[in-house]
């Protein structure tokens, strides 16, 4: 069966849903600025190409005490107020299409589990490789359970996945924006930089991957 996997971030929805999620959770008192303040400084490292391919696990260490139920509502209020109409109409179009043919569809994203949940449900797809709190009596812990997948540690879970599920490597698409992806895009078999940034675009004309641009979306 072929399987086709999508990055999230800038792939499937316009920006990222972080970004989304934050500006809600604080408007709500669930985080305080002081708890993400350096998220900042990891998102221009990432902008010139020198990540900390650890600063997810970096910033959960100041999220602990949440409740998750909170972090389950401002999901959802995030989702239905601006996730949901920025979601690329030609990334929705691929998705559905896919699941016609019988296809599966899988997410695969460092964004967080819950953040994530509602367009899981939204495009009714299976459980994503996803970066997943752990949490305790409802709270969380400050720690992950497993890892961030966030680079090369998004390959190496879908790797792990596909193992675990019999999947072919010849049976798999994958398409995401981001250089960061580049070790899952080369290993899959049929790779899509979808409005790829200037290092993926540079590899993507190199190896003649396909390039894919999404603009409008669905509000």
């Amino acid at each position: 069966m072929k399987v086709n996997i999508f990055d999230i971030d800038d792939t499937i929805v316009k920006k990222t849903t972080a970004q989304y999620f934050i500006v809600y959770a604080l408007k709500e008192k669930v985080i305080r600025f002081s708890q993400i303040n350096k998220l900042l400084i990891d998102w221009i490292k990432y902008k010139i190409a020198r990540p900390d391919n650890d600063f997810i696990e970096h910033t959960v260490k100041k999220l602990k005490g949440i409740k998750k139920s909170d972090l389950d509502r401002v999901a959802e209020i995030t989702f239905q107020k601006k996730i949901k109409q920025n979601i690329y109409a030609d990334a929705a179009s691929l998705i559905w299409e896919a699941q016609k043919r019988g296809e599966r569809v899988i997410f695969a994203t460092s964004s967080m589990e819950f953040i994530i949940k509602p367009i899981e449900k939204f495009f009714k797809t299976e459980p994503s490789l996803a970066t997943t709190m752990e949490y305790k009596d409802g709270l969380t812990t400050g720690k992950l359970e497993g890892y961030s997948l966030f680079g090369k540690k998004k390959k190496d879970s879908v790797s792990e996945w596909m193992t675990k599920n019999n999947i072919r490597i010849e049976d798999t698409s994958f398409y995401s924006d981001s250089y960061t992806d580049i070790p899952l895009l080369e290993y899959c078999a049929n790779p899509n930089a979808v409005n790829p940034d200037r290092i993926l675009k540079k590899k993507a004309k190199k190896l003649g991957w396909k390039i894919l641009r999404f603009k409008k979306t669905l509000g």
